[in-house]
């Protein structure tokens, strides 16, 4: 998982307790990903943090309040806008970035529970967008771009259809889960390159 960053700005006493903050999150982000965020409390955390239920109401005031601040302090939405010169080095590229982001369990399995809690919690689903959805797309949206300027893709692209075949294929399967909690076999990079450029081409208004 990616280094979060903290929640708020410290002030006060709590400017003294950095660390703690720290701890905290790294619980939240722990139970999190155990629990899902139905199954997490703030005891649970203060818990596995160490602390008293009290500093984490001095940072936050509420569970779903904690959530909301330390994913969107987390650096998922550093997703990297490819420009090899080519729409097949670009895509390969992208799709490199999904896998390594695989990598991460702990990530993966909050991604997972995060997007089904987003569906029945508007507040946390723009948390989320705005963390993880909108970066992905908007990288995907300059490579496409590009991809267009150069005659690579068609002039009347699909440009929303496109995009969601992007990034469908290349996020899908890499937060796949098993029916245990591991990680789902990754498809070859090759084979889906392949697969996304002939979707991308078919992408036409």
């Amino acid at each position: 998982m990616n280094e979060p960053t903290r929640p708020r700005p410290p002030t006060g006493g709590a400017l003294l307790r950095a660390p703690v903050t720290d701890a905290i999150t790294r619980a939240a982000l722990d139970e999190l990903a155990e629990s899902g965020y139905a199954g997490m409390s703030m005891e649970a955390v203060a818990r596995r943090a160490r602390v008293g239920k009290a500093a984490l109401y001095r940072r936050w005031n509420s569970k779903q309040e904690m959530v909301e601040q330390i994913v969107a302090g987390l650096s998922w939405h550093a997703v990297p806008v490819p420009d090899t010169g080519s729409l097949r080095g670009d895509v390969d590229s992208y799709l490199a970035h999904a896998a390594a982001l695989r990598q991460d369990l702990q990530a993966t399995r909050i991604i997972a529970d995060l997007s089904a809690e987003a569906i029945r919690n508007p507040r946390l689903a723009q948390v989320f967008a705005t963390a993880l959805r909108e970066p992905r797309r908007a990288a995907g949206t300059a490579m496409l771009r590009r991809a267009v300027e150069r005659g690579e893709l068609p002039a009347d692209l699909d440009a929303e259809l496109a995009l969601d075949c992007l990034v469908a294929l290349a996020h899908a399967r890499p937060q796949a889960l098993t029916a245990s909690g591991e990680l789902a076999d990754p498809y070859p990079r090759d084979n889906l390159v392949e697969v996304v450029l002939t979707a991308l081409a078919a992408c036409r208004t």
